[in-house]
């Protein structure tokens, strides 16, 4: 872990027994989420570098995203799962099932309503949380042919743009679940979007 603009190393420590997939931070800052090959998700505490509490996927993990309260930590994993956890207390809240494969990305729409997920089929999973009770699938997008690498919302929460290994970029409308806009020009895989 680095301050002063990458200038001072502040924290290192070995956090896994594999290589660390997915990383995290708390939206204020003061956790950091880590997800590894070795199947663990770990917490930690920035300040000090203590572990504040793990969990386990049943394979490796390749995406992790705090929604923006920060209370709600979410993981995808090779087990094409997405898990739900509480970040304060390190407790298994819920798991998405419905994913045909490894689920590589995740991102929470700014209001914190709706989690997307990607996976290696090229589908992206549109979940919503409920007031009271689990979350639920609301939406299939699909429309690429290689693995869904990356996702983001606009700022708004109207659109989501996502990024995949068949080298194309797409612009998602949720409320017809149309593809507005699909982006090509990159020669080779793509691996994230902002």
């Amino acid at each position: 872990m680095w301050r002063e603009a990458g200038q001072t190393l502040h924290l290192a420590w070995q956090a896994h027994f594999d290589i660390v997939r997915a990383l995290a931070f708390s939206p204020d800052e003061r956790t950091l989420a880590t997800g590894s090959w070795d199947g663990a998700l770990k917490l930690w505490d920035l300040e000090h570098g203590a572990l504040l509490w793990s969990g386990w996927h049943t394979d490796s993990i390749q995406s992790l995203t705090f929604a923006p309260e920060g209370r709600t930590l979410a993981s995808g994993g090779f087990d094409a799962t997405v898990r739900l956890w509480d970040a304060y207390r390190g407790v298994h809240r819920q798991t998405l099932n419905g994913h045909a494969g490894p689920v590589y990305a995740l991102a929470w729409s700014p209001d914190g309503r709706l989690l997307a997920s990607g996976d290696f089929a090229g589908t992206i999973r549109l979940w919503e949380r409920q007031q009271t009770g689990p979350a639920r699938c609301v939406q299939i997008l699909a429309g690429h042919s290689n693995w869904v690498r990356g996702l983001t919302f606009a700022p708004d929460g109207s659109r989501v743009a996502s990024a995949s290994w068949d080298g194309t970029l797409k612009l998602w409308e949720l409320a017809s679940g149309r593809c507005l806009q699909t982006l090509v020009g990159h020669t080779e895989k793509v691996n994230c979007v902002a």
